[in-house]
C-alpha cells in the first residue's frame, strides 16, 4: 500500500493595500545606485495580489510623473515591509544588482531603524533574542518557536521615553535578518511598535496612525568605487 503525500496549505493573500498617496523620494543618484526613502504604507515588490500592483519597484522602473524619472533596470536588492519608511539601497544595473545582493546575503551590510515602542523601555540598551518560525496557520505573521525557529537576535539602544503616552523612542540594530523581526521582538519584550498590525497589545495598533518603523541607516560598500558607505535617512515620528 503506497502512501499518500500530506496536504500542502494553499495560502491565499486577499490583502489589499491602501492606495498611498506619498511619492518615493531620491536621496542620492550616480551611475551604479539610488539611495532612496521609501514611504510607509507602500509596497517594496508588487504583490501577488494584482490589485496590490504599486510598488517601490514598479514606480521606480515607470517612474513617478512630475517627481522622479523611469529607472528601467532598477533592481531592489533588499525589501522593507509596507509600513515600514526608510532607506533602500537600488541597482540601477547587473553588476551593481549583483554586488549588492552578495553584501545583503554574506550580511556585510549593516542596517539601523528607529521604532516608537509602547511603555517605557527599563533598559538605557540591550539585546533581544528570540527564535523565529514561519506561522502558516496565521499568514503573513511570524512566531516565536524554541523547537523550529531561526537564531534571531536583535539589538537596542534607547534614544528618548516620552509621557502621555508612555512610549519609547529605540535606534535597533538587527544582528540577524528574519522576517518581522523587529516587529515580532518587540512584542516579546513587551513592548510593541506603535501602529503595527500584526504584533501588538491592547491599545498599541491604536496610538499611532502608521507603523512607526523607519530604517535610518545603511552602511554598507559602493559596487563600483569601493567607497564605504554610510547612508541616512531622517526620521519623522523620532520627535513625536
Amino acid at each position: 500500500m503506497s502512501r499518500s503525500e500530506p496536504q500542502k496549505t494553499a495560502i491565499v493573500d486577499n490583502f489589499v493595500a491602501d492606495a498611498c498617496n506619498e511619492f518615493v523620494e531620491i536621496l542620492y543618484q550616480d551611475d551604479d545606485i539610488l539611495l532612496i526613502n521609501k514611504p510607509s504604507g507602500l509596497f517594496s515588490l508588487s504583490g501577488k495580489n494584482p490589485e496590490n500592483w504599486d510598488s517601490v519597484h514598479y514606480r521606480l522602473v515607470h517612474g513617478q510623473e512630475g517627481h522622479t524619472p523611469a529607472f528601467p533596470n532598477a533592481i531592489l536588492p533588499h525589501r522593507l515591509d509596507m509600513g515600514t519608511s526608510g532607506i533602500m539601497v537600488v541597482g540601477l544595473n547587473a553588476m551593481a544588482g549583483q554586488h549588492l545582493n552578495k553584501q545583503f546575503q554574506t550580511r556585510t551590510i549593516q542596517k539601523r531603524y528607529m521604532a516608537m515602542l509602547e511603555g517605557w523601555v527599563q533598559n538605557d540598551e540591550g539585546e533581544i533574542s528570540a527564535p523565529i518560525a514561519k506561522d502558516n496557520a496565521l499568514f503573513p505573521c511570524v512566531k516565536i518557536c524554541q523547537e523550529t525557529g531561526k537564531a534571531a537576535t536583535s539589538g537596542y539602544k534607547v534614544l528618548q521615553r516620552f509621557d502621555n503616552p508612555p512610549r519609547t523612542l529605540v535606534q535597533f540594530t538587527p544582528i540577524t535578518g528574519r522576517t518581522h523581526q523587529l516587529r515580532i521582538h518587540s512584542k516579546t519584550f513587551g513592548h510593541p511598535i506603535l501602529g503595527c498590525d500584526l504584533y501588538k497589545s491592547e491599545h498599541s495598533e491604536q496610538l499611532a496612525t502608521r507603523l512607526q518603523l523607519h530604517a535610518s541607516e545603511l552602511f554598507f560598500t559602493h559596487p563600483t568605487s569601493g567607497q564605504q558607505i554610510h547612508a541616512t535617512c531622517p526620521c519623522r515620528f523620532a520627535h513625536d
